[in-house]
């Protein structure tokens, strides 16, 4: 049985319309909610970084959309920085899952309908992280993602440092994975100190 730290199922899921899964019958309605236990699992790990990559995302749709549920394969995103560079390709990565957007990669449509592989520009002429844009408005939110005001552990460095030089013991072992996991469940706990959103208007 698959087991991971229990704040998982604790944090907030994002539910969008996606018409390319109504389309085939995929999802009845094509509705579909991604959870961020569903993120870890692509990801292959949860840290602070995919987690802001997936509270920026939901942040920015809910500041994009309001009321309204998110349209899968509607949403165009551009990032500040190159694909290359840092964690970007981690947080593109993630942004993609949720909203279908890739630069290259993505589905090339139907008939001129559902594409999504010109949905993402890299190295963005943007001031901030990250720009969400409604296709269908053409509304714009922007986001930075700040997660410095999160300590971690105070035992959170010895711990690392005795994990790159493998002579952790198997209870530092556990230790350090429990301090990570935290510092990233106290993110999702004060997602309003570390994810900056607004109109581009403002």
């Amino acid at each position: 049985m698959m087991s991971y730290p229990t704040f998982f199922n604790n944090t907030p899921t994002i539910t969008l319309k996606d018409p390319l899964s109504n389309f085939l019958g995929t999802f009845t309605d094509g509705i579909v909610e991604f959870s961020y236990l569903d993120i870890v699992k692509s990801a292959g790990h949860s840290c602070p970084t995919v987690a802001g990559a997936y509270l920026s995302t939901i942040k920015g749709l809910e500041a994009l959309y309001g009321d309204e549920m998110p349209i899968r394969g509607d949403i165009a995103v551009a990032l500040k920085d190159d694909v290359t560079k840092g964690v970007t390709g981690v947080i593109s990565n993630v942004i993609t899952q949720i909203t279908g957007a890739t630069e290259k990669t993505g589905f090339k449509g139907l008939n001129g309908n559902f594409a999504r592989n010109n949905l993402m520009e890299f190295n963005a002429n943007i001031e901030t992280e990250l720009l969400f844009m409604r296709l269908d408005t053409k509304a714009c939110v922007t986001v930075n993602y700040n997660p410095s005001s999160v300590d971690s552990s105070p035992v959170m460095q010895g711990l690392m440092g005795k994990m790159m030089q493998d002579v952790a013991t198997q209870e530092e072992k556990i230790e350090f994975g429990k301090v990570w996991q935290q510092r990233v469940s106290d993110i999702f706990d004060r997602v309003d100190e570390v994810v900056f959103v607004a109109n581009l208007e403002d």
